[in-house]
């Protein structure tokens, strides 16, 4: 017999089913809650909700594990290439040789965006923020792919509107980074596997030979695997709903990217540099910041250290920071603010204070480092960010469509003023 759970309202007991995961995860089915009771549950921000199954990605908090479709990010991060775990996170398995080189295949034939796109970054204003730029022009791909409106699209325009997809956001990330420098556009040449591609695009000049630097392309493999995908999160969670209402992909992915804009989801890197930035004006004095951020009465708190899920160690950040000072080693780097980085991390894995509170270094802090090791301006971490959690979105949104989810529809407490009668405006 199936395990339940006994909610008693009043004189009335109802039996809820009790559902566990393959990880072992438990929830209470409250599915039919409001039809059998007339009760609905209040959970402000979804904290104790699970408003889908998925089999995508494994998230455990406390124990410091995270997973792609079963796989530990660890061996995925060592051993595996973006491409190669995009298509995991999409498909569902690890490819074959044969299916890796045909996704690779069919991602290049479509790296090319359309002229007109162009026309967009003349009318965007010279101080736009590049995440609000990606949001609208990944939005706009959809006016260049009308097919992807029709409703009940079959298996195999979903595939070729994803390959789209992940193709044109490398380009049109990069050509947002050269438009910011008032750089020509670089067109991406498909020799190129994705992540080298995707550098060549973005750092070559026409004036001289672009150099493949295999450390550089190794970090950036890492830090987009690292950020491909985290579960039911904010913009995981937008793109879910909104592609619930059938909205198209491109539309979904947008919203998405919208979401992951806000600083207190996809802004956290840029946050730990802009920390670092304070307090090399400030004299760049690490212990005086240190201190007040032991300090319970001083509001400043240091940016890139534990996490909000993360109860014990973030799992990327053991990864991300072997990459981080292979990356700082490689390239020689001479920078007053990446050195302060240093002695705040130095403190951080040392210092009681931290240690017994669990605040290390998170993937925030490591990919804000290298980023900025790299040449990015802060203002791209976060699309950087969205690059990265692409395959995670498109993911999410394909395996929404397959289980022929509902359109969400949350509920609420309302709060406000009852029976109120309208009064003429010449009398209030």
């Amino acid at each position: 017999m199936s395990e339940t759970a006994q909610l008693k309202i009043g004189d009335k007991t109802y039996d809820l089913p009790v559902i566990e995961g393959t990880e072992n995860e438990k929830a209470l089915d409250i599915s039919k809650l409001r039809d059998l009771t007339g009760y609905i549950t209040l959970d402000i921000g979804y904290k104790n909700t699970g408003a889908t199954k998925s089999a995508i990605t494994f998230l455990d908090g406390e124990q410091g594990i995270l997973k792609y479709r079963g796989y530990p990010i660890e061996q995925l991060a060592e051993k595996s290439t973006f491409i190669e775990v995009a298509y995991l996170l999409i498909y569902g398995k690890l490819p074959t040789t044969e299916q890796l080189d045909k996704f690779q295949f069919e991602i290049n034939r479509h790296t090319l965006v359309h002229e007109d796109m162009k026309k967009f970054f003349d009318g965007f204003p010279s101080k736009s923020h590049p995440m609000g730029q990606l949001s609208s022009l990944i939005g706009a791909l959809a006016a260049f792919n009308p097919e992807s409106l029709e409703p009940g699209l079959s298996a195999e325009i979903v595939d070729l509107e994803i390959h789209k997809l992940i193709a044109k956001m490398s380009t049109i990330v990069s050509w947002i980074y050269k438009k910011s420098l008032g750089h020509p556009v670089n067109y991406p040449k498909n020799k190129f596997d994705y992540v080298t591609n995707f550098m060549y695009m973005t750092f070559s000049q026409p004036t001289e030979q672009y150099e493949i630097n295999p450390v550089v392309i190794s970090a950036m493999n890492k830090l987009l695997i690292l950020h491909a995908d985290h579960e039911q999160n904010c913009s995981a969670s937008t793109v879910r709903i909104v592609g619930s209402s059938d909205a198209n992909l491109y539309a979904s992915i947008s919203a998405g990217i919208s979401a992951l804009w806000g600083p207190l989801h996809g802004g956290a890197n840029q946050a730990v540099i802009e920390m670092l930035e304070q307090i090399k004006e400030d004299g760049g004095d690490t212990d005086k910041w240190i201190n007040k951020a032991k300090d319970k009465n001083d509001p400043f708190r240091l940016m890139g250290f534990g996490h909000r899920v993360y109860k014990n160690f973030d799992p990327r950040a053991k990864i991300i920071k072997k990459a981080c000072d292979d990356i700082l080693e490689n390239l020689g780097v001479q920078d007053e603010v990446l050195e302060i980085a240093k002695r705040l991390e130095e403190v951080a894995l040392k210092d009681p204070y931290f240690v017994e509170r669990k605040l290390y270094p998170n993937v925030d802090f490591y990919s804000g480092i290298i980023y900025r090791a790299l040449g990015f301006p802060t203002d791209m971490f976060t699309v950087l960010f969205a690059l990265g959690r692409l395959p995670g979105w498109i993911a999410q949104w394909k395996e929404m469509k397959e289980n022929k989810e509902p359109i969400g529809r949350p509920r609420q407490i309302y709060t406000g003023a009852t029976d109120l009668d309208y009064n003429d405006i010449s009398s209030r």
